[in-house]
């Protein structure tokens, strides 16, 4: 039997610490629920010092995981930190403290200003520390990648003697060749006295394009847990890919003497899910879940795969969740074949919720010839975005064109059950829209970004688009609208985007009535 590989998801973590990919607590709940439907081993949940959405994240997903997954709250090697993580995690069955600093020369010299037995003092405390609380006490050895070996090791085994249940090797800036990372994770599993009964984590990065690769270095060096992400998000160039690693292990699980508990055919969905939600595109030519992962171009490719699939795939699709047979959708199907093809995407509604799903769907197929997957899941998206809403778009009508001035007339319901016709003009229907809503919301936001994608192929394609405005104290908001008119996308963006901006305020203000 192989070795079992823990599978250490970061996404909501790491994760989100990719430029514009915050997410909110209910958000990340989300997220987390589909972790663990993939059977994902530990969930790093946040970092609950660093805010309070962090700290409410880390205590709903605690409640959430029971005892299906390792709930996981990271902290700087400082008591302070600690102490909030354990706090936050005393809803979690599956507790982890996930404390260290950094190790490297740049570390020590440039960030901490401390001397080498300075660092393994640290590391001592922050663990036994932890331990205090928790008897599952990860120690992180930040920019392992350019440490010298010889003090890493006498780290690793500081924190081993401490109590440490789990040792975590990060390259943090993806510096490393892979099989100069696999021997210094093979000098950690010779040198250290005891970590044979401890688990050895590698948490690589992709600055080099190489996060995979080291990772699966690692593993065939000793490593029993890898830290990664879905879609690779993260700082800078991202982490190690979920759906890479996972993949590269069932292909290769022999060579590696390695084998995961996660489910694959869960892979696509997850990677869609934390797409839409974080608004961070992923390439159509990601691996695995890439729009052209299981896509063939070129005439020889076609001929290939027609006759034996495997001459061009090494991958089945159904084996990472890819579209295989598809139901195909138009205005002639009714209510069975919705429900059926919304079911086999995972989504289940009421009856009553049926009706305006279906009615919503006519509407989408009396513009399109075919409705798509990525439409129906940016439809169920986009009514969601409405659910409980401040402000809510009704209507949206706009004139333009030379030598006309554009003029938008918006009608908008404020979450009292008022409705609002009011109309602009702008430099634009875009900036025409956005002025009309202005006069009607509480609070207003400078936009930042705009990117319009289409959600599927075709000139009839559903429009989707992203923006992120900033308040005044500076923090950025994303909102995403999607709809067959691009303007009305827009709008509808903007006004989400707003919704966000208004429930995050609010919070803030429920939270300081409630400290005083």
């Amino acid at each position: 039997m192989t070795r079992k590989i823990d599978i250490f998801d970061t996404t909501l973590r790491d994760g989100e610490q990719s430029p514009g990919a915050s997410m909110n607590t209910e958000e990340k709940l989300v997220i987390a629920q589909q972790l663990l439907r993939m059977h994902v081993d530990v969930i790093e949940a946040g970092f609950p010092i660093s805010s309070p959405g962090d700290f409410r994240s880390v205590q709903e997903i605690g409640r959430l995981a029971g005892d299906d997954a390792v709930v996981v709250g990271l902290t700087r090697a400082v008591d302070k930190d600690i102490d909030r993580a354990a706090e936050a995690l005393s809803t979690a069955k599956r507790p982890r403290i996930h404390t260290g600093l950094g190790v490297s020369p740049q570390h020590l010299r440039e960030k901490l200003r401390i001397s080498e037995d300075e660092c393994v003092e640290r590391a001592i405390h922050c663990v036994k520390y932890a331990k205090r609380y928790v008897e599952d006490v990860e120690f992180y050895a930040e920019d392992a990648g350019r440490a010298d070996q010889k003090f890493l090791e006498r780290v690793i085994q500081a924190a081993v003697d401490a109590g440490a249940t789990v040792v975590n090797i990060p390259d943090t800036t993806g510096y490393q060749m892979p099989d100069d990372f696999g021997a210094r994770i093979k000098g950690l599993a010779d040198n250290v006295r005891g970590i044979e009964n401890v688990t050895i984590s590698v948490h690589t990065h992709n600055d080099l394009g190489m996060a995979t690769a080291l990772a699966l270095a690692g593993v065939k060096n000793g490593a029993t847990q890898i830290e990664c992400t879905i879609n690779g998000l993260g700082e800078r160039a991202g982490n190690t890919a979920l759906e890479e690693v996972v993949m590269a292990i069932k292909m290769h699980g022999d060579e590696l003497d390695a084998h995961t508990g996660v489910v694959t055919q869960e892979l696509t969905r997850a990677s869609h899910l934390v797409s839409r939600i974080t608004g961070m595109n992923v390439q159509a030519n990601k691996a695995i879940v890439g729009a052209n992962a299981f896509a063939h171009s070129s005439g020889i490719h076609q001929d290939g795969v027609l006759k034996a699939r495997d001459t061009y795939e090494i991958i089945n699709p159904e084996d990472v969740g890819a579209a295989g047979s598809e139901i195909i959708l138009s205005a002639r199907s009714g209510h069975a074949a919705l429900k059926h093809r919304l079911a086999e995407l995972g989504y289940t509604f009421s009856e009553d919720e049926y009706d305006d799903i279906y009615k919503r769907f006519l509407e989408i197929a009396d513009q399109k010839k075919e409705v798509y997957d990525e439409d129906l899941e940016s439809m169920v998206q986009e009514r969601q975005r409405e659910v409980s809403a401040v402000y809510t778009l009704d209507a949206l009508q706009v004139t333009c064109g030379d030598p006309l001035v554009p003029t938008a007339t918006a009608t908008i319901t404020d979450e009292v059950g008022a409705q609002h016709v009011v109309c602009a003009t702008g430099t634009g229907p875009v900036d025409a829209a956005y002025k009309a809503i202005d006069e009607v919301v509480a609070i207003h936001g400078d936009l930042q970004e705009f990117a319009v994608k289409a959600v599927t192929r075709g000139i009839d394609a559903l429009g989707e688009v992203t923006v992120r405005i900033q308040a005044d104290d500076g923090r950025v908001f994303t909102g995403r609208g999607s709809d067959n008119d691009i303007v009305v996308s827009s709008a509808k963006a903007y006004v989400n985007a707003i919704n966000r901006m208004i429930s995050t305020q609010r919070s803030r203000e429920d939270k300081g009535a409630q400290a005083r």
